[in-house]
């Protein structure tokens, strides 16, 4: 992933596609990191928010490819960070178009979700932090994956307003910014 800080020349994407094209098994999945590199930043130049699903690498390791695309007017979006949440919201505050969707990491910790957010918002800035169902398949994990949430953010922020740490107001703030407030500012809902 540190190599991702650097796009590469037309001319090294060219003779990367030649090398995969000829030599690459059916069905194999595009690999070389020539054309990886070239792919992101090419998403990079749409000005779109680009997801990076990172559930088998270490989020940290984007580091320099967030540094690099930092003003290129595109929002990188981290997916499926757990059990590496806590480097990917590191990243969420130390780069301002880093965000990080929540949903595919309080997906799988069910019971721990709660426990999981709250490490979250110790660190992420709450304008970072974007809700999603996490699922995949069948319509009813969209329905299980919002409850999920719903009820792990209600215990956290509901935990912070019964200690005296925050108000209501507070809660339903940050609570309606993770809901819904970030997505629509970053995917222009």
């Amino acid at each position: 992933a540190a190599g991702l800080s650097r796009r590469p020349s037309a001319r090294e994407a060219h003779a990367a596609a030649a090398q995969w094209l000829t030599t690459r098994a059916a069905g194999a999945p595009l690999a070389d990191p020539v054309l990886l590199r070239h792919l992101l930043w090419t998403a990079v130049a749409t000005g779109r928010p680009l997801q990076l699903h990172v559930a088998r690498t270490d989020p940290h390791a984007l580091a320099g490819f967030a540094e690099a695309t930092c003003g290129h007017g595109v929002d990188v979006v981290l997916l499926g960070s757990y059990p590496r949440h806590r480097e990917a919201a590191r990243l969420t505050a130390a780069f301002p178009h880093v965000y990080a969707d929540l949903g595919p990491a309080l997906a799988r910790t069910g019971a721990r979700a709660a426990a999981l957010l709250a490490e979250v918002l110790e660190i992420a800035p709450f304008g970072k932090l974007l809700f999603s169902s996490g699922a995949r398949g069948l319509p009813e994990l969209h329905v299980v994956g919002a409850r999920v949430f719903t009820e792990a953010l209600g215990r956290v922020l509901g935990g912070w307003v019964a200690d005296g740490a925050w108000s209501p107001a507070d809660a339903q703030r940050v609570a309606s910014l993770i809901a819904s407030e970030n997505a629509h500012r970053v995917y222009e809902l």
